[in-house]
């Protein structure tokens, strides 16, 4: 099972250093995977969350790009309707061609209604723009005499059924964001469900899970998976992998924009679970 780390990149204390800090961080700790989320205009239902400065997501990882060797790098996730599908189709190539092979295009039909407005995309067509947005991506990377024969994973994102069903329909994994452990175990069935109705490949999970690491341990029913102590957090990551969990991704981003002015206490759990993780010997050989 692949590990990989959500870095945050936006916010009033992320600036090109920072950036660069945190993808040798990710990198030198042996994450698999460094993932950036995405957003466009940062309008107040967005700057609420995802302060400005944000930083564009394929920019920012093909500058990543040239400054790491080994970690793969990815979305988590790209809003499917803020782009046109062959402008998404294009820009993913190039940067999987540029940086080696290594990208995950994570998807996702977003939900920030004013930025929404200020693009001028219907913001109830969500869905259905994002459904023939994934058809057409894939349909441009079928004239492999435009873009090569690259084999770029693509990941879904959405915890509701219809993201499960557009992540059977179109997706090579599902990537559920910030989920229970015993949710996520249900959800697992019901994806296995729907494709059995469609008639297609179950596709595999990639979950993106919470990391707030405690001194005591954190218990309920809402807790999620990734909150509480260490020992919590690596049974909750030997859990996904019973799932099926072909990849997980650490979100250590709390929610509170001010964090970003700190992301040293990130970066020291994160060094804490890859502590714990190492040595991963049936990894060793592997490409990440």
């Amino acid at each position: 099972m692949k590990i990989g780390v959500n870095v945050l990149n936006f916010g009033p204390g992320t600036d090109p250093g920072v950036l660069r800090a945190w993808a040798h961080t990710v990198e030198g700790l042996g994450f698999d995977l460094l993932m950036v989320s995405d957003h466009v205009a940062v309008t107040p239902d967005v700057a609420e969350r995802y302060p400005a400065p944000f930083y564009e997501p394929f920019t920012t990882l093909s500058w990543l790009a040239g400054i790491t060797t080994r970690v793969r790098l990815g979305t988590t996730v790209l809003i499917a309707p803020y782009r046109h599908p062959l402008l998404t189709a294009r820009m993913a190539a190039n940067l999987d061609d540029l940086s080696g092979g290594r990208l995950v295009l994570g998807v996702g039909v977003g939900w920030a209604r004013q930025e929404f407005a200020a693009l001028g995309v219907p913001f109830e067509r969500r869905g259905r723009i994002t459904d023939e947005h994934l058809r057409e991506v894939r349909a441009a990377w079928a004239d492999t005499s435009s873009y090569g024969h690259r084999r770029i994973p693509v990941w879904v994102g959405g915890n509701s059924g219809a993201g499960m069903r557009r992540a059977v329909r179109f997706g090579d994994a599902w990537h559920p964001l910030r989920v229970t452990v015993p949710w996520l175990r249900g959800a697992v069935e019901r994806l296995e469900e729907y494709a059995a109705e469609e008639g297609l490949p179950v596709p595999a999970l990639a979950p993106r899970i919470a990391l707030r690491l405690t001194r005591t341990p954190v218990n309920g029913p809402e807790r999620l998976a990734g909150e509480g102590t260490v020992d919590q957090v690596m049974e909750d990551l030997a859990q996904l992998r019973l799932l099926g969990a072909e990849s997980v991704v650490l979100d250590p981003y709390g929610g509170d924009p001010d964090e970003t002015h700190r992301p040293q206490a990130a970066w020291q759990a994160l060094a804490t679970v890859a502590a714990h993780l190492a040595p991963r010997p049936s990894d060793a050989t592997e490409l990440p």
